[in-house]
């Protein structure tokens, strides 16, 4: 695809990036800038090349082709220790033996830093992380949250120009992966660096990202903010795999994609508002409570299977439970449609 132009300057520039491990091809030809302090996901399934990638502009992998700049200067074939990033992983890497403070120092010390500054650096790494005062304790003595902060103030202590996270909540509970989420993106906004995020997590990237990339097969599908990339998917891939997306073929064969919170939900006698545009009736054929919302798929009479999803603003389980094998109306606004290229090998419900 080609490279999208972001604001200059430009921290990360990859240009006609390839990785092959034997006859298989991990990354097939990226091309891509990301701009000075964004935050930055790449989102894909697992095997799409994503941390193949990430853990090129690391330095961990020589790519087979194309080339690698940081802040305009070529890096493809520099050792990692030679790159002015860091990387934080998902198991936090974190020397068992060593208290908080003398891992988040280790990197400095090895740099020989002198120790005054070392230790005032230190100082500032736990304050930004919230974590002043535990200094002192040993990674076992922490709880995950925490040892993921430690594993932050580590990287961010050198004071790289570029941090590099390889599914770093991906070990959390979920309470505690989306009060981490809030803390990262609020702690990229403090420090001010560029952060590119791996993850595999829609609802991760969509609600920390700048801008995402979603990558499949060792290729870049979409580039785009986090609304673009939901609200006007550019592909089918990108539309079922960034949240949950309805196809549907209109008589003229033009696929459209629409999202299941866009359908409105009727009884079969209701009428509903009078600003719906498109139409369709159907069969409930299962029910999925979500707690503040409730996921329906019903089989159209046209044929094929549509997702609509209602929030439960009056209604409880036992009531949306009712709706299995109901008659319904589905409404939305033409508005909402957004074109899908189709590969000609696929079909679609009608």
């Amino acid at each position: 695809m080609d490279v999208v132009p972001v604001p200059v300057p430009v921290a990360i520039r990859l240009h006609g990036l390839r990785k092959s491990f034997g006859h298989a091809e991990a990354v097939a030809g990226i091309d891509l800038d990301i701009g000075d302090g964004e935050f930055f996901s790449m989102l894909g399934p697992s095997g799409s090349g994503k941390t193949t990638v990430l853990r090129m502009i690391a330095g961990f992998e020589a790519p087979t082709a194309g080339t690698i700049e940081l802040a305009g200067q070529d890096v493809t074939r520099l050792a990692p220790f030679e790159r002015d990033v860091n990387t934080v992983f998902q198991d936090y890497a974190l020397f068992p033996h060593m208290t908080v403070e003398q891992n988040i120092a280790y990197g400095l010390k090895i740099r020989k830093v002198p120790r005054g500054e070392r230790m005032e650096r230190v100082r500032d790494a736990l304050a930004s992380v919230r974590l002043e005062g535990f200094g002192g304790r040993r990674p076992s003595q922490l709880s995950g949250g925490q040892r993921q902060r430690v594993a932050l103030a580590r990287a961010l202590v050198n004071r790289p120009k570029v941090l590099l996270l390889d599914e770093p909540l991906g070990a959390l509970d979920l309470k505690l992966r989306e009060q981490m989420q809030v803390e990262l993106k609020a702690l990229q906004r403090e420090v001010g660096i560029t952060f590119v995020f791996v993850t595999h997590d829609q609802d991760e990237a969509l609600s920390m990202s700048d801008r995402i990339a979603v990558f499949n097969g060792g290729r870049i599908e979409q580039v785009g903010t986090p609304a673009e990339v939901y609200e006007r998917p550019a592909t089918p891939f990108v539309a079922g795999f960034v949240g949950t997306s309805n196809l549907l073929t209109d008589e003229d064969g033009t696929t459209y994609s629409i999202r299941p919170e866009k359908i409105r939900l009727l009884k079969q006698d209701d009428k509903g508002p009078a600003d719906a545009d498109d139409n369709a009736t159907g069969t409930v054929a299962e029910v999925v409570y979500l707690g503040d919302s409730t996921r329906f798929l019903i089989d159209l009479d046209g044929g094929g299977r549509l997702t609509a999803l209602q929030q439960n603003l009056e209604t409880s389980s036992e009531e949306t439970a009712a709706y299995r094998g109901t008659r319904v109306r589905l409404q939305w606004q033409r508005r909402h449609n957004v074109p899908v290229p189709m590969p000609e090998s696929e079909s679609t419900c009608a």
